[in-house]
């Protein structure tokens, strides 16, 4: 072992070393790939994995959802089921963009755009599997077996392309449309933010903000004023109308020089103090309808103002009195509601912030000023209400002002203020498919119940329209073209369907292969001057004579490679073809890959096996003075799309090699260097001097010519147009919502591969994610399913609560109130983590504190207790383990704890297994404990002594017991489980416990059961043993009182309880140390007193000395680390009264304490000192 690894280890437990032993097992053995290759007779049962991003850490909310899905995977697995469990990445979005925005310090639109979209997506491409090697070894070391080899990325075109369909299908069903909304907006990230974003993670603050009451003077009545009341004085300047509520009484009252209207039940709390009277009220029919001058300059001479509708009164149903006066302000391009009324009314609306959240330049006294900064100062997000305020004050607009505290939206991602802004957008139309959508709901069961009726159906219920469109750069681009000249819209479905509408240059191309030359049939050792002056054979000039006789087309332009088997090529061709020699082009860019030296002097073969399988296999590998494919791909790149642009509707010829063909079949295919496999080779080569047409279609591509269909690469593609215009790609890009939505069918490519995908795959057994995903993850993906394919995705979802630091705040680094989780593994291993997660109040979906404590617990009373008892095991094993294994054998133990703890196993087993059907996670992992410490502290220390006798029965029992145990354990404490299962399995046995099936009883098994162990009516042994420890508690507690050590027997002990027969009466007498056990009253009431006699006779106290000594010598032969295949010899001494002691219970202290032989003599051994009685006691 390294030193390294020494020292890392010296800091973790023996249960974390113990683990990861496992792993390493597991490794070796490839055992999860085994699990994924047994039988499954009851075949596939799938389940969809959220995709994380991997652009950060795993922290225990990943361990908790990963714990989940883990075992439910192992659990399907052993009751007979595929579970293929497939890993996913979630590549695109805001969280990647700020980090990158972050590092390379630019913010904003216009930043980005100057930095270039093209080096900020492929930052952002970068950034995306930043830690995915850390996520790996993290995932494998909680445990959890997943399929990273086979991972799908939502940055993938494929993925991508499954999204286009989709996006295509709901356009297809007349979903999709384009519209004008108050969207939630991040000014700092220019862009809408889904409202379930906010709420997912609680986006919310608590902040102080300005509330002000203004006065808006009639046109027509000068000296009177409309008094409106807002929380948003920025929005002001945007004011064009004021809203009432018809259905409200108003007044007119007079203060000071003023003359106000507002609603006569907000007056106490719109006027408060100030002195007024009360002129009179007024219909809210005699308001609407009248003009009031703007209280801003800024649009009055504009061409806005000459609209009628402006800076006019109307009613609305959503002006309320529970605040303000009655008299809402209208800025229509600022609030959901504003808007609403306007489109309604045809009231015309002001946008007079920019997209960045400044004021627009013609706001003149505010211009460039953020309305709602992001500020660590206090109160600094109020800047710009406290300028409007001091503007109205001036102008004599202002009335009141005061302060207000509610909870306001921040966005998830930069944790600047949102604002409501008008936006042009693209939605998905959810009224209409509403009913559908909550129809499909009711087939998904849901862990806890509560979610569907509640949270989860208010969501669906209560769903706007599904904002879909963002103005960002790194995610799918939405799949929209619009004509230039025509304004008709154009959806495209796939890469195919890209390809078919794409503008054209008409050109025709056509590669030849030159003829057979000299490099193709030199055999021997090799030099690189072979490859690059090479000529032609006599048998390649007839080759390409044959060619051009069947090749018929009509050639405009030849272009050659400039190496001399290429030249002499196109020579006989121009001649076959009546082509002006001189008209050829000859470019490099067309010539063969440049051959590295490293070959020269080795055999042919060891150049034609590199060139054929590791230069696909490794395509950006440079060997000296050569060039990889990657580079042959993008000269040949260069060389093809010059050809596109540079002509039209031209048939060319270009006269090339091998493998710079495969570099243009690459392009032309539209594929990624990470499809390149030399296993399954995309390409099929030209033979010496074939023709070959190839269609090539202008795609879009990364710098390196890779198919990419992210922007701006997609921007660049023009389609055509019916009127001869040319279709431009808007610049939206997708929300990434609806890319996780799509995730159970666009991993898979559905429906452009895996065609059986929704036979096989669709819908998912089982979902899990934390609470907030049930408006997120959950929501999205159930309305595009329902819509897609008229059913919801999921038949089970498991919610799980969020887990908070110990003292109930939000775990976070920087207030560091939580422990590391890889350290804390270290400290208590993952089993430990993974039972405490799963038994606890997170998986009833409600949040809890964590609790080290807990988990402490969990360490010692479950995994501490079971290898203790694997420890005592395997002192004592039971012999040929292969001949009880059938159920029925172990059944043949007369003894009552032996049928107890058989039964407690059973019992343990239903209770889990029917928590598992439900899905149900705390209460199928809630029992496991108290079984273990059934078996660790009853079962096991009453059967000690029987098992140290070589009781056949006893080690039987425990050995089923364990097994049997190590497969309950299997799903959530793997790794113990495992380690029980390696030492106890024999040859019949699975190698590893999680390719063996689920436990069960069977019919004649548990008939046999009933007949034997008297279940029924007759006597029950688990009750009975229950009433058995109740006894010996209450027994205890009475010795403890009255100060009687259990060591010193006593005589008598009365119960007053129902009776119990004799095998469970040597129990307590046992347990408690009495002679007697006396039932006074034989009642069916429970127990209702115990009562000890607690006279110690001369013979009682002799006894309680020799149980005494008896356990300072098993503590003596526990400090020296004997086993017990160590037999000693006692060198005694003591007193004439310890030696009467000692020879009174000679066999029994010989016989417990594994000694050959004692001698009383002097000695230097240790003291035991019991009562008057003092011994000198040494074991050799």
């Amino acid at each position: 072992m390294k030193e390294e690894e020494k020292n890392s280890n010296n800091n973790k437990s023996e249960a974390a070393l113990r683990e990861e032993r496992i792993l390493e097992f597991w490794r070796e053995n490839r055992t999860f790939e085994k699990s994924l290759k047994k039988e499954s007779p009851k075949g596939p049962y799938v389940f969809y994995d959220g995709p994380p991003f991997a652009t950060g850490q795993i922290h225990y909310g990943h361990i908790l959802g990963s714990t989940v899905k883990d075992v439910i995977g192992r659990y399907k697995t052993m009751r007979g089921y595929h579970v293929p469990r497939k890993w996913g990445w979630d590549c695109h979005g805001l969280p990647i963009e700020n980090i990158v925005e972050q590092e390379l310090r630019i913010a904003g639109h216009k930043e980005i755009e100057k930095f270039g979209i093209d080096k900020f997506v492929e930052y952002a491409r970068s950034k995306v599997l930043q830690y995915d090697r850390d996520w790996e070894k993290g995932i494998e070391r909680i445990g959890r077996w997943v399929d990273f080899r086979g991972s799908y990325k939502t940055m993938d075109n494929t993925f991508i392309e499954s999204v286009w369909w989709a996006l295509s299908e709901l356009h297809r069903k007349n979903l999709i449309y384009e519209g004008v909304r108050v969207l939630a907006y991040c000014p700092r990230c220019e862009t809408p933010i889904a409202n379930s974003e906010i709420a997912m993670d609680n986006s919310y603050k608590d902040i102080s903000d300005i509330s002000v009451y203004v006065k808006f003077e009639l046109e027509t009545e000068p000296g009177t004023y409309l008094l409106a009341w807002t929380t948003t004085p920025w929005t002001l300047p945007g004011n064009t109308a004021i809203a009432i509520n018809k259905h409200f009484s108003y007044v007119k009252v007079k203060t000071g020089n003023d003359i106000l209207i507002l609603a006569k039940e907000t007056l106490p709390s719109a006027l408060k103090d100030k002195q007024y009277s009360v002129l009179g009220e007024i219909k809210a029919t005699d308001i609407i309808g009248k003009k009031y001058k703007p209280i801003f300059p800024y649009y009055k001479n504009l061409e806005v103002a000459k609209n009628e509708n402006i800076w006019k009164v109307w009613h609305a149903d959503f002006v309320t009195l529970d605040k303000g006066t009655g008299l809402a302000h209208e800025a229509p391009a600022f609030g959901e509601d504003d808007m609403n009324l306007a489109k309604r009314e045809g009231i015309p609306w002001i946008i007079h912030v920019d997209e960045t959240g400044r004021f627009k330049p013609e706001v003149s006294d505010f211009a460039g000023l953020l309305v709602k900064p992001k500020s660590e100062e206090k109160d600094g997000h109020q800047k710009a209400d406290v300028e409007v305020l001091k503007y109205l004050a001036r102008s004599g607009s202002l009335f009141e002002k005061e302060k207000i505290v509610h909870p306001y939206p921040f966005c998830y991602r930069c944790d600047t203020p949102i604002i409501y802004y008008a936006l042009p957008s693209w939605f998905i139309n959810i009224q209409k498919e509403k009913g559908n959508i909550l129809r499909q709901a009711e087939s998904i069961n849901w862990i806890p119940a509560h979610l569907k009726e509640g949270r989860f159906k208010n969501i669906a219920e209560n769903a706007p329209d599904w904002n879909i469109s963002r103005n960002r750069y790194w995610a799918s681009p939405l799949p929209i073209w619009k004509c230039e000249k025509c304004k008709n819209l154009t959806f495209v479905s796939s890469l195919e369907d890209l390809k078919s509408k794409t503008k054209k240059s008409g050109n025709r191309y056509f590669v030849m292969r030159h003829g057979q030359a000299e490099n193709n049939v030199v055999n021997g050792p090799h030099h690189e001057n072979i490859e690059y002056n090479a000529k032609l054979t006599g048998k390649g000039e007839g080759q390409i004579m044959e060619s051009c006789k069947n090749f018929k087309e009509n050639v405009d332009v030849i272009i050659s490679s400039t190496l001399e088997r290429a030249k002499e090529t196109t020579k006989i061709v121009c001649r076959q073809i009546n082509f002006p020699l001189e008209k050829v082009i000859y470019d490099e860019r067309a010539r063969e890959q440049d051959t590295s030296s490293v070959f020269n002097g080795q055999d042919k073969s060891v150049f034609n096996k590199y060139y054929d399988k590791e230069y696909l296999d490794k395509p950006n590998k440079v060997l000296p003075d050569s060039e990889s494919f990657a580079q042959v791909i993008k000269r040949v790149g260069g060389f093809i799309y010059e050809l596109e642009s540079k002509y039209s509707n031209k048939n060319i010829l270009i006269v090339g090699h091998g493998n710079a063909t495969n570099a243009l079949s690459f392009i032309t295919q539209g594929l990624s260097l990470s499809d390149l496999s030399s296993a399954n080779n995309p390409f099929v080569l030209l033979r010496n001097a074939e023709i070959r047409k190839f269609n090539f279609i202008p795609l879009p591509h990364n710098k390196n010519y890779e198919l990419d269909l992210h922007r701006p690469y997609i921007d660049e593609i023009k389609l055509a147009c019916s009127c001869g215009g040319d279709l431009v790609r808007i610049p939206e890009v997708l929300d990434c919502w609806f890319e996780s939505g799509s995730m159970p069918f666009a991993q898979d490519h559905f429906p452009f591969e895996n065609k059986e995908w929704r036979r096989n795959n669709f819908p998912a057994g089982f979902v899990a994610e934390y609470i907030a995903q049930t408006r997120t993850w959950f929501y999205y993906t159930h309305v595009v399913s329902a819509i897609l394919f008229n059913h919801a995705p999921f038949r089970n979802i498991v919610t799980t609560g969020t887990l908070r630091a110990e003292d109930g705040e939000k775990m976070s680094k920087s207030k560091n109130n939580y422990p590391d989780p890889w350290v804390f593994i270290d400290k208590y291993g993952v089993d430990a983590l993974r039972l405490y997660l799963m038994s606890s109040t997170l998986m009833k979906g409600e949040d809890a504190n964590f609790s080290e404590k807990a988990v402490q617990d969990i360490s010692s009373k479950i995994i501490g207790r079971l290898w203790n008892v694997l420890a005592f095991y395997e002192l004592y094993p039971a012999p040929e383990r292969a001949g009880y294994e059938a159920d029925e054998d172990i059944f043949g133990s007369k003894n009552v704890l032996d049928q107890w703890i058989l039964l407690r196993l059973y019992q343990t087993l239903d209770e889990v297994t029917t928590g598992m059907r439900k899905y149900d996670m705390a209460e199928a992992a809630r029992p496991l404990e108290p079984f273990v410490d059934d078996l660790s502290t009853w079962y096991l220390r009453r059967s000690r002594e029987r098992m140290k006798e070589e009781d056949i029965g006893a080690k039987q029992t425990l050995y089923y017991v364990l097994k049997n145990l190590a497969k309950i354990l299997a799903p959530f404490a793997p790794f113990v489980a495992e380690e029980i299962w390696l030492k106890l399995k024999n040859e019949e046995d699975t190698e590893s416990v999680h390719l063996a099936s689920w436990p069960k009883i069977k019919k004649r098994l548990g008939f046999f059961a009933f007949l034997k162990f008297g279940l029924g009516k007759k006597e029950k042994v688990i009750d009975k043993m229950k009433t058995v420890r109740s006894i010996v508690t209450l027994g205890l507690e009475a010795r403890q009182k009255v100060g009687i050590k259990v060591r010193q027997p006593l005589n008598l002990l009365k119960i007053v309880a129902e009776g119990l027969s004799d095998e469970y009466i040597e129990i307590i007498k046992s347990e408690l140390n009495v002679k007697n056990v006396d039932f006074i009253l034989k009642i069916k009431l429970g127990i209702t007193k115990v009562t000890l006699d607690t006279e110690i006779t001369p013979e009682l106290k002799q006894e309680g000395d020799y149980r005494e000594l008896l356990r300072s010598l098993q503590d003596m032969r526990k400090n020296q680390g004997l086993t017990p295949s160590d037999i000693v010899t006692l060198s005694v001494e003591t007193s004439d009264a310890g030696k009467k002691l000692i020879r009174k219970f000679e066999n029994e202290i010989k016989k417990t304490v594994l000694v050959s032989e004692i001698r009383f003599e002097n000695n230097s051994g240790d003291e035991i000192k019991i009562d008057e009685l003092l011994f000198k006691v040494k074991m050799v």
